[in-house]
């Protein structure tokens, strides 16, 4: 009961990428990357154990960014015709690579570091890849020039690596998709069959993970327009209810989304955001404990894994730590005083 787990990424060591920044550029080269990625892998799964987390992630220490890590192994994917684009409805803008061609894997992508991690933890390990209309949304298109059918060609891709890091021995496989709470209406139309396809036939657990971003300025900016209460949720969750995907990871701690909507998740397993990755000030267990309470009258408590906000990747790496550690403990807190009402 109350599995802790986290969104997926944790912030890189200094040694291998710049700190505190999304795109941070590497530090080094060659085969001395690879080897600095091998140690950095190893490190988070240490920093995830020590903290007590239940169900790790390899912090995808060995990617650049969540999305064109996985780009970048992908044929008809031009890295020299990077554009810039506004990505999350014009949230902010980022500079990204063009399709020019028909997509192909070129090879295994994350196999590398999925392998790495499960050959170092007995404990279970959840894996993320980007959704297929969060690629849509961060890349440039001069090949297929319509968005669902380069979703579909992108899903069948993401489904080939799934497949092989499920035959790795990943026990949970999470499609992170932030789009989804920009492109609401899109979500119903072609949004969950583009997400059926990337997870058919995963012999494991499949997640999708929807927030409202990573700790920057340009999302805690959008997050200040949204109002008193955010109810993008309130729009996608039913066709989430209904999809195939086994658990629902989404934003709560610091947020102003009502939990009753969690009441339209029924059915799913709920990895509930009780760390919030866009302040600097660590969340007391109690806090933490209060947030999987207040949960607990939506969803059962059978249903809720205590989980961060989003990726903690831009964040600073003790802070982030820290943060772990209190996921742990607040857990630890709620899951005593249900088996203590229980018993």
């Amino acid at each position: 009961m109350l599995q802790t787990t986290i969104a997926g990424s944790l912030p890189k060591p200094a040694w291998l990428a710049a700190p505190r920044m999304l795109w941070a550029p590497w530090r080094l080269e060659g085969e001395a990357l690879v080897e600095a990625k091998r140690d950095a892998t190893l490190l988070m799964l240490k920093e995830q154990e020590d903290a007590g987390v239940d169900i790790l992630t390899d912090g995808e220490q060995a990617r650049q960014h969540f999305v064109h890590g996985f780009l970048e192994q992908i044929d008809g994917v031009d890295f020299s015709r990077r554009v810039t684009i506004g990505i999350r409805s014009n949230r902010y803008n980022a500079e990204v690579p063009t399709v020019s061609g028909p997509l192909r894997r070129k090879r295994s992508i994350h196999g590398f570091e999925a392998a790495l991690a499960r050959e170092h933890t007995k404990r279970r390990l959840k894996f993320t890849l980007p959704g297929p209309m969060t690629i849509v949304d961060t890349i440039a298109d001069a090949h297929y020039r319509d968005k669902v059918a380069l979703a579909m060609a992108f899903a069948a891709l993401l489904n080939e690596e799934a497949r092989q890091l499920a035959a790795i021995g990943i026990d949970v496989i999470q499609f992170d998709e932030p789009a989804f709470n920009v492109y609401l209406k899109e979500v119903s139309e072609w949004g969950i069959t583009a997400l059926h396809r990337a997870a058919e036939g995963l012999p494991c657990k499949t997640a999708v993970h929807i927030c409202y971003g990573y700790g920057i300025k340009a999302n805690i900016d959008w997050k200040a327009s949204l109002g008193t209460e955010w109810r993008q949720y309130e729009q996608i969750f039913p066709a989430l209810a209904a999809s195939r995907i086994d658990q629902v990871s989404i934003e709560c701690a610091g947020a102003r989304v009502p939990l009753e909507l969690l009441r339209l998740l029924a059915g799913k397993d709920v990895l509930l955001g009780v760390i919030d990755v866009a302040g600097e000030r660590v969340e007391s267990p109690k806090e933490v404990a209060a947030t999987i309470e207040q949960a607990s009258r939506f969803v059962p408590i059978e249903r809720i894994y205590p989980c961060t906000n989003c990726g903690m990747a831009p964040m600073d790496r003790a802070l982030a730590i820290e943060k772990l550690r209190a996921l742990v403990s607040g857990a630890a807190l709620a899951r005593g005083r249900f088996e203590s009402n229980r018993s």
